[in-house]
């Protein structure tokens, strides 16, 4: 599709754009500057970005034609098109950041675990050295049933096997010796 030639009274961008990428040329960037920076503005505010962010976006895509200015190719698009996909990009770059701008919720879990109180410390250790006074009033059979099955974490039927006693006999130990931690140490349970 052949493109319509300039205008006798508009310049000719692509030969602009061209000399920006050949030579870096800066009189020609300043005339594509003034020339498409209100129109990509324009553009932007058109499809929703803020005034300011348009403003930013606008100068950022003329900031990547500096750039990029090399790789146009008049072959493939005009320089108005080639500079407004830049702009187009960019917005939809925009786009996509504020989403997951907006859907980003932080996870309390993320959160570092606060230290625990000073004092839990203690009230822990107190603990732990009455239930094991409790359980030294239990019998050598529960206490070392309720060893197994609370500090170690076996099931009951690996204990009655381990043991050799049937599962009845370790859940009536277990049972048992419950009842009696919990008369022993009736507000820790």
């Amino acid at each position: 599709m052949a493109r319509a030639a300039p205008s006798a009274q508009g310049p000719d961008f692509d030969r602009l754009l061209l000399s920006v990428g050949t030579g870096r040329d800066k009189d020609a960037f300043s005339a594509l500057f003034q020339h498409f920076a209100p129109r990509i503005k324009t553009y932007l505010m058109r499809s929703g970005c803020p005034g300011n962010v348009a403003e930013e976006l606008a100068q950022e895509a003329l900031l990547s034609v500096w750039r990029k200015a090399a790789s146009f190719d008049p072959a493939r698009a005009g320089a108005g098109v080639w500079i407004f996909t830049i702009a187009r990009n960019l917005r939809i770059d925009q786009i996509r950041r504020d989403r997951n701008a907006a859907t980003y919720e932080p996870d309390p879990s993320d959160e570092p675990d606060l230290p625990p109180p000073a004092d839990s410390y203690l009230l822990a250790s107190e603990r732990e050295e009455r239930v094991r006074t409790a359980l030294k009033h239990l019998s050598e059979e529960q206490a070392k049933i309720v060893q197994m099955s609370f500090f170690h974490d076996k099931p009951h039927a690996e204990i009655a096997r381990d043991l050799g006693i049937p599962l009845g006999t370790v859940k009536s130990r277990i049972r048992l010796a419950m009842d009696r931690l919990r008369n022993l140490l009736g507000d820790l349970l």
